[in-house]
């Protein structure tokens, strides 16, 4: 074999080495990566924990009772604490003192903490936002809001298992367990002294804080 050949067969193994190295790095990256990929699901997790957590930080304290009832599927004690939670966000102590004017200006943001507090525990189950889609799935919008349609209101208190037999029903009839019809809860803060000019007004908030 001549100096050249073996010249090449060096060569030629060096690269082969080269190679196989960078097989064995891109296989190892590729391990990672797999890795990774099996860890989203958790990962995912965390990062709607956090976001939750991070919806709370500023004013962890307020929404804590809220929270902890509702994770303990006590939705009687969260109902009666959402009207505290309003009541106190808009800086009233007691629910006549909240006009439907006032609650046109009611913070969205604190509307969409106590929103998605009863949408994550309840699986979806109850929130104002899932009411919300229940109107709008029934043709409800804006306009209606303005219109006080009292059919569609009907129709939708039906659905939500607040009327029964064209009449409708006190707090203390409703179910507060899981039985209870898509959207019962929160109910009681409907039950306004300012009868349908508060729910069509407060509809109208949810559509204009984007809860839909």
């Amino acid at each position: 074999m001549t100096d050249k050949n073996v010249e090449k067969d060096l060569q030629f193994s060096t690269q082969l080495s080269e190679i196989k190295t960078q097989l064995n790095q891109l296989n190892s990256q590729l391990s990672e990566i797999k890795t990774q990929l099996n860890q989203l699901p958790a990962l995912s997790e965390q990062v709607s924990q956090f976001e939750e957590n991070l919806m709370l930080i500023s004013d962890i304290y307020r929404y804590e009772k809220l929270r902890h009832y509702l994770a303990a599927d006590n939705w009687f004690e969260a109902d009666l604490e959402t009207i505290k939670l309003i009541m106190e966000i808009a800086g009233e102590t007691d629910l006549e003192s909240i006009t439907p004017e006032e609650i046109t200006k009611f913070s969205c943001n604190a509307l969409q903490v106590i929103d998605r507090l009863w949408v994550v525990y309840s699986k979806g189950h109850f929130g104002f936002s899932i009411q919300l889609r229940i109107y709008q799935n029934l043709g409800g919008n804006l306009n209606t809001t303005i219109e006080r349609n009292t059919e569609l209101i009907e129709n939708w208190g039906q659905k939500l298992g607040w009327r029964e037999n064209n009449r409708w029903k006190k707090c203390d009839e409703l179910d507060y367990t899981f039985a209870a019809p898509v959207g019962c809860h929160p109910s009681r803060w409907w039950n306004s002294p300012y009868g349908s000019k508060m729910t069509n007004y407060f509809l109208s908030r949810l559509i204009t804080c984007q809860l839909d």
